[in-house]
């Protein structure tokens, strides 16, 4: 029997429904996946009277994936991973138009499908339940077990679609911002790989390069095959999880199946994307064993350069949703590794237009001030990445003071690299024009607003007039790491900087102080490459860092900033990001 209107409302403790349903509302603006409102949904359809159980369920067509489930008895939410075909009979169906409650006896369904076994195991007599649409063509049920038909009254199936609801518009929301991510990282990915692979012409480093910059940001795990004289031969395998990174290479090099799949996409010259049941026989999903079990789906590409194919690039995506975005990206790919092969002529002239970019991030050269000596150095955190996003500069003033820059732009490759020459120009620019630095700080977070872009901005500005007896020292701060001033007799004193990152919010405020360096004393300046290399057994530089720049600082006042950069570069294990320092030394004629 299936009822669907007719049963009047139970009077409803409204107040209490409004209040958790703006907190679902609340919840679902933060959500990273629908899966993040369970504990609030379930809690809410728990609580309203006469529900022994809430049962959810993810769908694509007939295939089942989990089961998320609460009850009287176990009101924790209970997850379970099912991955079951349960054909026609179980195939969930989305209603075109607005959500739609429907309800049954629980006696009239069928006993032997999984949710209808966690409803009868809570002693459900009756369900209400609703599909909605997500995506990628999944589909989310919601049922709602009652100790009988007579408490699935109007109120319970309003609320039911209400949750229902909430759940498409969050999905959508998630969906959108997940689709832009991907296109931003794929875009992200296609730029820093161009740089990567015109970095070298041997094929075989590039790919394995290739394979690192992939994980995590385009996938859970990377293979690359090369076409060697004796077939398709593993070059690199890279997975996230390092406990892993043995088991793909084992099945990179061993497993026939995959053998099988990288044979037909050389042949066929196209690439392909497996998911579900087409992982079948296979390593992956959720017929595997092991690690394999977490790939949901698969993608594989072939290399090709001049109508040859050079190898294949595979990647395995613990999401579905991500494999949607393989195609154009990884032809994309294909493309630049082709180039990157067919010519050293032009691998030399890209090299060269690498270099011109960087040298125009950086100053030439540093000026001459009365009364200091300015040293810098800069040293980039991986050496097969060739654009960071560090910058410094130093604007010298009319009056005889200097105004020292440096900054940090969030992430590498080529739009860090836009970012950075952004950020740099115009802090200097309107620094010379005589503006404040607090007045300069502000137009450069409002031109990276305007630029829309997903990363920030960290800046640090600091002022040093001469007064006779060395230097006022006054310096801004928009969420760089705080300065450190070394006085004449070796001691180490760290100056408080905090504020806000620019780019982010559209009324900021910066943090600010001031001190006064006599002769002998230096103002050193550094990013966070400096404070965040690691050693291998985990120990950053930052724990040494006032020892490094006492002990560095007694030497010659010009090679200050290099000496310190080498030492944090030295102490380093692990860690890629870039290095730049810069040391104003007071009381050495320039």
């Amino acid at each position: 029997m299936e009822q669907r209107e007719g049963q009047p409302a139970r009077q409803a403790d409204d107040g209490w429904w409004s209040g958790r349903l703006h907190e679902l509302w609340s919840v679902a603006d933060r959500a990273q996946d629908v899966t993040g409102l369970a504990d609030s949904l379930y809690g809410m359809l728990l609580g309203m009277p006469g529900v022994v159980a809430v049962v959810g369920a993810r769908w694509t067509g007939g295939l089942l994936h989990y089961l998320r489930s609460v009850t009287r008895a176990e009101p924790t939410p209970a997850l379970v991973e099912i991955e079951q075909d349960c054909g026609a009979r179980g195939a969930a169906r989305a209603p075109k138009g607005e959500p739609v409650v429907t309800v049954h006896e629980v006696s009239e369904l069928d006993a032997g499908m999984p949710h209808v076994q966690v409803l009868l195991a809570a002693g459900a007599r009756a369900v209400a339940g609703c599909t909605v649409p997500l995506g990628q063509g999944d589909l989310a049920s919601f049922m709602v077990g009652t100790a009988g038909i007579g408490a699935i009254d109007r109120t319970l199936r309003t609320r039911l679609k209400q949750v229902a609801e909430v759940t498409v518009v969050s999905d959508r929301r998630i969906t959108a911002r997940r689709r832009d991510e991907m296109r931003q990282v794929s875009d992200a990915f296609l730029a820093e790989a161009s740089l990567q692979m015109d970095s070298s012409l041997d094929v075989e480093k590039t790919s394995r390069r290739v394979a690192r910059m992939a994980v995590p940001a385009v996938a859970e795990g990377c293979l690359l095959h090369l076409c060697r004289s004796g077939g398709l031969t593993p070059v690199a395998s890279t997975h996230m999880d390092a406990r892993e990174q043995e088991w793909l290479g084992v099945v990179a090099d061993e497993d026939p199946w995959l053998a099988d799949v990288l044979r037909r996409v050389v042949d066929g010259g196209q690439g392909l994307v497996l998911r579900g049941d087409e992982l079948a026989g296979g390593p992956f999903g959720a017929t595997a064993s092991g690690a394999g079990r977490a790939v949901r789906s698969l993608s594989v590409n072939p290399l090709k350069a001049r109508g040859r194919t050079l190898g294949t690039l595979t990647f395995l995506y613990h999401r579905v949703d991500i494999a949607e975005e393989a195609p154009r990206f990884l032809a994309g790919l294909a493309d630049r590794a082709a180039l990157a092969i067919d010519s050293s002529t032009l691998y030399e002239q890209r090299r060269r237009h690498v270099v011109s970019l960087q040298r125009h991030l950086l100053p030439s050269g540093l000026p001459r001030t009365p009364g200091l000596t300015l040293s810098s150095a800069y040293e980039v955190g991986d050496a097969s990445l060739d654009v960071g996003g560090d910058f410094y500069d130093a604007v010298p003033g009319a009056q005889g003071e200097v105004t020292l820059l440096i900054g940090d732009v969030c992430g590498r490759g080529a739009e860090a690299a836009a970012l950075t020459g952004l950020a740099r120009h115009t802090l200097r620019t309107l620094i010379e024009d005589g503006r404040p630095p607090e007045h300069a700080l502000g137009r450069l977070n409002q031109a990276l607003l305007r630029e829309g872009t997903s990363r920030f901005v960290t800046a640090l500005v600091a002022v040093l007039v001469p007064d006779g007896k060395g230097f006022h020292l006054r310096y801004w701060s928009a969420g760089h790491p705080a300065p450190l001033l070394r006085r004449a007799d070796g001691a180490v004193e760290e100056l408080p900087a905090h504020g806000d990152l620019l780019g982010v919010l559209e009324d900021i405020e910066y943090g600010s102080g001031s001190a006064h360096v006599t002769p002998g004393d230096a103002l050193v300046l550094f990013t966070d490459g400096v404070t965040e290399a690691r050693a291998a057994d985990g120990t950053f530089f930052e724990s040494r860092l006032r020892d490094a720049v006492a002990r560095q600082g007694a030497g010659e006042p010009r090679g200050f900033a290099e000496r310190l950069a080498e030492a944090a570069v030295e102490f380093r294990a692990t860690g890629a990001d870039d290095i730049a320092v810069l040391v104003a030394h007071a009381g050495v004629a320039a």
